[in-house]
């Protein structure tokens, strides 16, 4: 029986020999990287500085772009370092390392995109009473739980996983996550699974019942209200929803994957949707948002124009 403290690398072992073709990988994987980096710290500085911005839906959309920017480097550094090197592996603590910021930037994400649906919930359905409703203390606040939550349910999930006896190191995927280390377990994992379990409950099932629950009232709302009322929430929900739809496709993908046995999978199609989930919410939202939020277009192209002054 080899235990936790005896492993003291994991082989990655989706990851094959691609030949000179991993220089171009790499390039194509950096060009991502360095878009994300831009895209999402461009917004970010664009909200902070304009104090017009300076509004709920924008400070919430700030913490959305400052996870992605988190999430994004817990991911693309050392998939870049991976695909340069012939020997796939990662020490034990940086794989739980890992481990610990992919459930996080997942769960932050989706926390954060439930107090955006809460927000348009509050503008939509209650217009007069907003600002009464939406105070500062209140946004603070839910930024703090959006954050803080997540953090709680990650590192007990850690604590666990981390106590596991292990006994093998081989990962079948391109980065360590949470339910991989389960399986190489020999001791009892019962309680690490059922609190993975009870964690994705928690940290996607509950915030999705959330937004359910405020999109039902917000299309009432729209159906029963006036033209300009449907036009306001198609123009802040929109972004909201192809935001919320993409990364539920991501992380649907991830859990079937990680749950399930998908050795029937091409390889190639099984790295795909792997890298999905972590690479094209960064890339989708600011995008999405810089296009669709005409505030934000034009504060964009004013800070742009005067860059180049």
């Amino acid at each position: 029986m080899i235990n936790s403290t005896q492993v003291f690398y994991f082989t990655l072992s989706a990851y094959f020999n691609t030949g000179l073709f991993k220089y171009l990988h790499f390039i194509i994987i950096m060009s991502l990287y360095v878009f994300i980096i831009s895209a999402n710290l461009l917004l970010i500085v664009v909200i902070c500085s304009n104090r017009s911005l300076h509004e709920p839906m924008y400070l919430f959309l700030c913490s959305l772009f400052v996870n992605e920017l988190y999430g994004s480097t817990g991911l693309f550094p050392f998939l870049m370092v991976q695909i340069l090197s012939d020997i796939y592996t990662v020490s034990a603590p940086l794989c739980f390392l890992q481990n610990f910021l992919i459930f996080f930037y997942g769960a932050v994400e989706y926390l954060n995109l439930a107090v955006m649906s809460y927000d348009r919930y509050l503008a939509i359905c209650y217009p007069l009473q907003y600002n009464t409703r939406m105070t500062s203390n209140k946004i603070a606040m839910l930024i703090a739980v959006a954050w803080l939550y997540p953090l709680f349910i990650c590192v007990v999930m850690i604590v666990l996983s981390s106590s596991l006896q292990l006994c093998g190191n081989i990962i079948n995927k391109v980065y360590c996550i949470n339910y991989s280390l389960v399986k190489l377990a020999c001791s009892d994992a019962q309680v690490v699974s059922t609190y993975g379990l009870v964690a994705t409950f928690g940290t996607i099932f509950v915030p999705l019942i959330l937004i359910l629950y405020t999109y039902l009232k917000i299309f009432k709302v729209c159906f029963s209200g006036s033209k300009q009322t449907r036009q306001k929430a198609v123009s802040t929900c929109t972004p909201h929803l192809s935001s919320l739809l993409n990364f539920s496709f991501g992380c649907c993908f991830e859990i079937i994957q990680s749950r399930f046995n998908m050795n029937g999978v091409p390889n190639m199609l099984r790295i795909f949707l792997s890298l999905y989930f972590l690479t094209c919410q960064p890339l989708f939202s600011p995008v999405m948002y810089g296009l669709n939020l005409s505030k934000i277009r034009r504060t964009c192209k004013s800070l742009i124009s005067n860059m180049h002054r």
